[in-house]
Parts: structure tokens; sequence; C-alpha cells
């Protein structure tokens, strides 16, 4: 079951469930505690309570315009997580690049901070390179949906923007090079965690078109990457609280090449199995 956030042409907002091609309405007056995607993911079985609020309107997906799918939580992210952003990270820091060698085997991973609500672009909105930045990328991410208890609960698609030049210069710039206004995409849907995942079939996909062109693709699935999903859970939650929920993004196995940097105009689309695409126009400051 997917579930999202949308808005109607009247300018109304609702939680739906969403089909390849229906979103189904929910009644959330219908569910005991519930009035936001969030109280839905939070509770005790999702699934059903999303299946008792489903009511008998549903519209036709592309008539209807799907928002991210976030309310209050925090989003984080983890970084080194495959081996091609080890690679990248050590080539983008020459001043870094061992700090990069490391935490890829090390024990605890590398979190960081990524973004409050407002910082964050759904489907179709737009996603911001710094104007202090020549060298920026995308960085497609698969991202854990938390309750405030830290169990996995969803599973959504994540665009974590990089400004590579600013990192690469030193990494204690990292929060500038990560945290800024429209540093993050997140959608079209969270595809709630019923089921165990199938690693190697759940494949990542990277798409950047220009002037109507592809200029960049990449995939990779998440069988490549050197951490489990519930580890990165669980340090994120170790000696820390988070009331509202949190998304953590997981860590990207695609990287353009060095020669690449994003340009005001390009399209960025990220493909998950199981999932969706979530698609952003690129904007520059």
């Amino acid at each position: 079951m997917k579930l999202a956030r949308i808005a109607l042409s009247d300018g109304s907002r609702h939680v739906a469930e969403v089909t390849d091609d229906q979103a189904i309405l929910l009644d959330l007056a219908a569910t005991s505690g519930c009035s936001s995607l969030a109280d839905i993911l939070h509770s005790d079985d999702p699934a059903a309570t999303a299946a008792s609020a489903r009511t008998e309107r549903s519209l036709p997906l592309d008539q209807v315009q799907l928002l991210a799918p976030i309310d209050e939580q925090d989003v984080w992210a983890a970084g080194v997580t495959y081996k091609r952003s080890q690679v990248a990270r050590m080539e983008e820091s020459e001043h870094g690049a061992s700090h990069y060698d490391r935490v890829y085997s090390a024990d605890r991973p590398e979190l960081f901070f990524k973004a409050t609500p407002g910082r964050v672009s759904g489907p179709g909105e737009p996603v911001r390179v710094r104007a202090d930045s020549q060298w920026s990328v995308p960085e497609p991410e698969f991202t854990l949906v938390l309750n405030p208890a830290g169990r996995i609960v969803g599973y959504t698609i994540g665009n974590d923007m990089s400004a590579r030049d600013i990192e690469g210069e030193n990494p204690l710039y990292l929060p500038q090079a990560k945290v800024y206004r429209q540093c993050a995409g997140l959608g079209p849907a969270v595809l709630l965690a019923t089921e165990p995942l199938d690693l190697a079939a759940t494949t990542i996909r990277l798409t950047i078109d220009r002037d109507g062109s592809t200029v960049f693709e990449g995939n990779t699935s998440l069988e490549q990457l050197n951490r489990t999903l519930e580890e990165l859970a669980g340090w994120l939650f170790r000696e820390d609280t988070f009331p509202k929920g949190a998304f953590l993004m997981t860590g990207t196995g695609i990287v353009p090449d060095d020669e690449f940097t994003l340009k005001a105009g390009d399209v960025i689309a990220i493909e998950v199995a199981g999932i969706g695409t979530l698609t952003n126009p690129v904007v520059c400051g």
C-alpha cells in the first residue's frame, strides 16, 4: 500500500491511498486520533488504519497534485554508505579523503541533519543549486520513514542536493553544502513497510534531462548498500528522540562524473522500484 498527501483542483489537501493511476481519498475523521499522514504512519498498524479510512471517492492520479509526504518530521541523511559514494567523496576532498575512507568501513555511520519540512520540495517542485556553488549534483536516495519509536514504517524517494565543491573544500563545510532552501526532494508517496524488501529488486535510477535531452543516467540497487537499513535507523535514534518521527535518506550509489554540474532548467527524475518516480526541476540561487 502506498499513501500520499495530495492537493485537488479546488485547493483542498487530503491524504490518499495511491495506485498506479488512482488516488483514493481517506477520511481521517473516521480514524481515531488521526488528522494527518504522519498520524497514520505513526499508528500501531498504518496499513489497517489507512484501510479503515478508505472512502468510495477516487480520482485519476493525473488530476491531483502529489505533495511532499512530510508533515512535521525532521529529515536526516546518511553518507558514504555505497562504495561509489566513498570514492566520489574522496575524489572531491583533497584534505578529508581519509575521513571518508575510514567512515565507509567504521561501525558508526556518517549521519547529518538535512532539512526541515519548509526546505523540502515535493513532486514537480523545484530543487535548488546554491549561487555560491560551481559543482552541484543530485543524490538519489532510498529514504526511510521512521515513527517516533524508531521503527521503519515506510519508504519513499529522497533527493539529497549537494554542493560538492563546498564540501570538498573542507569537510567542516558539510552543513553549508547540504542544508539550504529547497535542498531536498521527497515523494511521490510512502510505500508502507508491510513486507520484507527484496534488496536486489529495489533498483534506483537517476536521469537528468537538459533542453529535452538526457545528459546523465545511472542506476544501482539496495543490494549495493554497505549497511543495513535497520542499522542506519538504529544509529539515528541512538541517544536522540524524534517525537514527530523522521525521514532518513540512506545514501547514494549514483554519482555523476566530476565534469558534470547541474544547471538551471535541468530536470531530475529519480525512480525507485515499487515506489514510483520523483521529478524536480532545478533552479539556481
